[in-house]
């Protein structure tokens, strides 16, 4: 049957989006929740015949199909993973895959059904997996944080290093070679070899493993054990003799070695934490990002199909595939968020929002489009952001790690450091804008900085009343005082002459580890490493706890506040997310939302009422009560007769059963207004008319479809346009 013309143009736009779309805005997702997550950070794989399992740090786990790139994203909200971090993946002999998580267990899925082993259901000696092997048997041996576990579909048997020859509980890998003895790398116990009644362990003080921190280990034809060392390279053992390959005596790029694989012409290939190497036993080749198609320098893993491919794990790189010439790079993430350690949100004046992470750099998202700034396509010094400040005129204020203060003013970077600047140190933590215009900087060991554009004024413990030079916070109220948060020095009151401190010794500040101040008004909330929140109404002070029967605080490290335009509090704390409104708290965790991390690191809300929530490890989360809107463009007001053409973003989305789409006609124009499947199929005309000019709005109503993704497309003269909605039953 011959497609009309319509039809051929929304397939040809299906096949440039698809793969990406398959999941970006996941099915089961609520609509008060959206969680945007990195699948660049790649802990394990394994291979399935035509599918790649490839297990992320925070991303969840994907199903990736190799030939076509295609992929499928389980995660919490649109499965019962218990976790998005999954450290380990083995299949059995019945197509089950077993999944060790962060956290949240040992999972088995056998393709629709998800069965999670954790402390309280099974004799999983801890819910933290970091490693699975399946034996001849079909038993699962499961390394865990604390302990390895043999589990044979019924029954539970637990070594550690209290009952059996376990050098060390931390287990990090596991294989079992030919004759079913099993290899265990442990961290800081070394090498175990255990043939299911006798230990034998080799550590550094009884044999050539170079180091007691083993990360990985491979076996090769020969029955030889190739040894992944972090910190001694990489260690071969034929059972007798020893012979270690390091930086020193090698090509081996780093002595930090996460993985290794051996392919069918018996070469090694390992993965460190600089450089992809291939050994085959008398060469070395290095891959590194610069010069290669390799994505990433940290290389976490690697696996090797049956046609020879590599596929290789990397952080904050993704997936690739290396036939051996071509390097083919793979999606496995459902946004561009670059990574899932999210320690600062802004949001600008248009509503994008500003995202710094730990490893990944500065996202800028504007509701539909990710753009990523790092160190290697931009003027951003370093790839870790801690604080991000948007000023009156637009401008970015970006603190890293240890590349000082940038200031991006969306075209130009420029840099201020402690070489060419007043910038006391190159770690910073906090920044404020005052109503002169003045940047007021927190460093880690510098003090705190004011910069007026032109000069630097530093304020430290030597030539000030600041009462610590490890500056985490800072506030500047309406009466122009700036409040200074220190990391063991309590708070701090600077009136631009007078200092006035506050700690555990003089006052009721609880804790003198200041992490977050909220409250321009007389009120000002404080969130401390240790001792909860407290509330200081300029005499008073008030201290909620977490076992305190008067507070709902789920943990007594606060790591956020930030406080709405109807006054209700938002604590990010390390036991997730808390709002307190009218002496009333609420909770939001993993077990009870759709927060993907307990551990909140910083909040930001924008001007639809969406709080846009940093997490550590596990991505950003975007939460409001009703429903989240994404687009600015959906709740603004009209005014007038519109400019242009527009197709608007439908809200909600996803939805159930029932949406509505917007759209603006600037001049007399025959307007059709078509929802398609993503097939291309056309499965419901909602305009096809005249219209005058004006904005309109029309309902959708979805209650004889699936759920799915769906597209609706306009046409009107030369002017078309696509989005995607989502329908969630």
């Amino acid at each position: 049957m011959k497609l009309n013309s319509t039809t051929s143009r929304i397939q040809a736009i299906i096949s440039l989006v698809l793969i990406f779309i398959s999941t970006n805005l996941s099915l089961s997702q609520t609509q008060e929740w959206i969680v945007f997550t990195s699948g660049k950070d790649i802990r394990c794989l394994a291979e399935e015949g035509e599918y790649l399992w490839v297990g992320t740090a925070g991303g969840g786990l994907v199903k990736s199909n190799k030939s076509t790139g295609e992929f499928v994203i389980y995660d919490k909200l649109n499965s019962k993973l218990p976790h998005n971090w999954v450290n380990a993946i083995a299949i059995d002999g019945g197509g089950n895959k077993w999944i060790g998580t962060e956290g949240g267990g040992l999972v088995k899925f056998d393709g629709v059904n998800w069965t999670v082993y954790n402390r309280s259901n099974s004799g999983l000696p801890d819910t933290w997996v970091r490693a699975i092997a399946i034996d001849g048997q079909g038993n699962k041996w499961i390394g865990t944080y604390r302990g390895l576990a043999k589990f044979d579909g019924v029954n539970w048997t637990v070594y550690k290093t209290s009952n059996s020859g376990l050098p060390n509980d931390e287990v990090k890998s596991i294989v079992i070679d030919g004759q079913g003895n099993k290899w265990i790398g442990t961290w800081g116990g070394g090498l175990a070899k255990f043939d299911s009644v006798n230990w034998t362990v080799y550590k550094t003080s009884n044999s050539g493993l170079p180091d007691n921190d083993v990360y990985s280990i491979a076996i090769d034809g020969g029955g030889n054990k190739w040894i992944g060392t972090y910190g001694g390279g990489v260690a071969k053992f034929d059972g007798v003799n020893w012979t270690v390959y390091n930086t020193s005596n090698s090509g081996l790029p780093s002595n930090y070695v996460w993985a290794i694989a051996i392919d069918g012409q018996g070469n090694k290939w390992i993965g460190t934490n600089d450089k992809l190497a291939k050994f085959d036993g008398v060469n070395w080749t290095i891959y590194k990002k610069s010069i290669s198609g390799l994505p990433s320098n940290d290389v976490r893993t690697i696996a090797i199909d049956v046609g020879g491919n590599k596929w290789i794990g990397t952080s904050y790189g993704g997936l690739a595939k290396f036939d051996g010439v071509n390097w083919t790079v793979y999606n496995t993430s459902n946004s561009g968020l670059p990574d899932n350690f999210v320690q600062a949100v802004a949001i600008d004046g248009q509503g994008n929002k500003w995202i710094g992470t730990w490893g990944g750099g500065l996202a800028k998202f504007d509701g539909v489009n990710w753009t990523v700034y790092n160190t290697s396509n931009s003027g951003l010094p370093f790839h870790s952001v801690q604080a991000i400040l948007i000023d009156v005129g637009g401008n970015k204020w970006v603190g890293t790690s240890y590349g000082g203060l940038a200031k991006f003013d969306g075209v130009n970077w420029t840099v201020y450091n402690t070489s060419n600047s007043g910038l006391p140190n190159n770690n910073v933590q906090a920044i404020a804008i005052d109503e002169q215009g003045n940047k007021w900087i927190g460093t880690n060991g510098g003090g705190l900085a004011k910069f007026d554009g032109v000069n630097w004024n530093v304020y430290n413990t030597s030539n000030s009343g600041l009462p610590n030079n490890d500056v985490r916070a800072i506030l500047i109220d309406v009466g122009g005082n700036k409040w200074i948060g220190t990391y063991g020095g309590g708070l701090a009151k600077f009136d631009g002459v007078n200092w006035t401190v506050y700690n555990r010794s003089n006052s009721g500040l609880p804790d003198n580890f200041v992490q977050a101040i909220a409250g321009r008004q007389a009120h000002k909330w404080i969130g401390t490493r240790d001792s909860g929140l407290v509330l200081f109404d300029g005499i008073k002070w008030s201290v909620y706890t977490k076992p305190d029967t008067g507070s709902g605080l789920p943990d007594n490290n606060v790591q956020a506040i930030t406080i709405d335009e109807q006054g209700k509090k938002w604590i990010g704390t390390y036991g997730g997310l808390a709002l307190l409104f009218v002496w009333k708290w609420t909770i939001y965790n993993t077990s009870n939302s759709g927060l993907p991390n307990d551990f909140v690191q910083a909040i930001a809300i924008d001007g639809q009422g969406n709080k846009w929530i940093g997490t550590d490890g596990g991505g950003l989360a975007v939460y409001r009560e009703g429903g989240v809107i994404l687009s600015v463009e959906d709740k603004e007001e009209f005014k007038g007769n519109p400019q242009k053409f527009s197709l608007y973003q439908n809200y909600p989305n996803p939805f159930n059963p029932s949406t509505t789409i917007s759209f603006d006609v600037p001049h007399q124009s025959h307007v059709r207004l078509v929802i398609y499947d993503v097939l291309g199929r056309e499965v419901r005309r909602l305009v096809d008319e005249e219209k005058a000019p004006g904005r309109y709005t029309v309902n959708f109503d979805a209650s004889n479809l699936p759920s799915g993704v769906y597209l609706y497309r306009i046409v009107a003269g030369d002017f078309a346009q696509v989005r995607k909605m989502v329908v969630m039953r």
